[in-house]
């Protein structure tokens, strides 16, 4: 048994219409919701993974956490990456010595970002030893004066590992010349990709003491370098270690030093929803049009379920089980097809490229070159829930028009 509204709702959608438009439109209007969810699923899916793709990148090479000097330098660095490690959520910890210079081989110079590092510990922060394309990150030996350069570097200067290159620094020393740049001699022992250009086309790797002798810093560091258990506790973590830090050093995280880039992938998925979510109200109007043509294509039968004791709350019901059953095809529809392409975008984009012969993401323009595909439940549920609020909205207004109709006007001219 069930409520004969429900009956009859279903029984107006099944059934083969006097007017074949009324049928065409509710068709249109199920491919329109489930194109829209289709699309918002799928499109929500590949910012997600532009995210993930972009944060696993950062992170290969940025530390989750990173406590610093106001100075510049931490003298009594050995206390502080104590405090660090001791914490529970602190994986691993390390120090470094951040500085900027040039490197030049032959006719070529290139402005670098050197940062001075700990080869083991550096592996257990970032896994940067995992990225290299050649030669070893253990390579870095202190007193060799070996240096490691990223792969967009290495290709501007012409640099492979067994060459020489000339680092210089910004710290002067005084000559009976005049003020002159340092100047060493490092050898490349290795070469790395991070697959993000900031880094990729500008940073450089040198053991920590070779950079405290380079950089005139004493036993000093820049900071300490911090890997998490969980990365998305960082900001607490930072928190939470500032009350133990001595007063004249403060500690940051990923997400604010990397805050831009995530800002941006947040707005632009939060704007293509926005957009993507009008295809689903257009179809909701194309609904409305449908439920107003079905009124009054049923008028007269409107009329006899008024004469034989059927509410206007009941008429209304009937038209909006009419109208919902076409929101839930379409948004079921949607769903099912939304996530199976999200699902599966690696294997159709690549056979759409080369169906055509195109290349969607060069590598020689973007930093991913694979789209990649984050399905993740809370998009679906949201996606489905707010197309099948805005179906249920459209079936109101004929729903009412239909529960106002009068049965001796109705059936005047029947």
């Amino acid at each position: 048994m069930q409520p004969y509204e429900l009956f009859i709702g279903l029984r107006y959608t099944r059934a083969k219409r006097r007017n074949h438009f009324i049928s065409f439109i509710s068709m249109i209007s199920m491919l329109g919701i489930g194109l829209g969810v289709m699309a918002l699923i799928v499109v929500l899916s590949v910012m997600n993974g532009f995210q993930k793709e972009i944060r696993a990148r950062i992170l290969g090479v940025t530390p989750h956490l990173q406590v610093m000097s106001d100075s510049g330098q931490l003298n009594d660095w050995q206390h502080v990456l104590g405090i660090v490690a001791r914490d529970p959520e602190v994986r691993a910890a390390a120090p470094y010595v951040d500085g900027q210079g040039m490197v030049s081989l032959n006719e070529s110079v290139q402005g670098v970002m050197v940062r001075g590092i700990l080869p083991d510990a550096e592996q257990r922060l970032t896994g940067l030893g995992d990225k290299m394309k050649n030669g070893a990150l253990g390579d870095l030996r202190a007193g060799s004066f070996n240096i490691v350069l990223g792969v967009d570097l290495a290709r501007a200067l012409g640099a492979h590992v067994g060459d020489t290159v000339l680092l210089i620094t910004p710290q002067g020393q005084i000559t009976p010349a005049g003020m002159l740049p340092r100047l060493k001699q490092f050898h490349v022992a290795g070469i790395f990709e991070i697959g993000m250009s900031p880094y990729d086309n500008a940073l450089a790797l040198i053991n920590l003491e070779d950079a405290q002798k380079l950089y005139r810093m004493g036993n000093s560091v820049s900071g300490i370098s911090g890997s998490l258990h969980n990365l998305d506790l960082a900001p607490q973590v930072a928190y939470k270690l500032e009350d133990k830090l001595p007063k004249d050093t403060y500690a940051t995280d990923w997400t604010r030093q990397n805050a831009n880039y995530f800002s941006v992938v947040a707005m632009e998925k939060r704007m293509m929803f926005i957009i993507l979510s009008l295809i689903v109200l257009v179809a909701a109007f194309n609904i409305v049009s449908t439920l107003v043509m079905a009124v009054t294509d049923k008028q007269a039968d409107i009329a006899i379920l008024r004469t034989m004791g059927a509410s206007p709350r009941s008429i209304m019901q009937i038209f909006m089980v009419q109208g919902m059953l076409i929101g839930l095809i379409g948004m079921a529809t949607g769903v099912i097809g939304g996530v199976l392409i999200a699902l599966n975008i690696g294997t159709i984009v690549p056979f759409i490229e080369q169906l055509f012969g195109v290349h969607f993401l060069s590598k020689e323009f973007y930093y991913i070159s694979e789209l990649p595909s984050d399905l993740q439940k809370a998009d679906v549920f949201v996606v489905a829930g707010m197309s099948f609020l805005i179906s249920l909205l459209a079936t109101l207004y004929p729903s009412w028009r239909a529960a106002k109709i009068q049965p001796a006007e109705a059936l005047r001219y029947e």
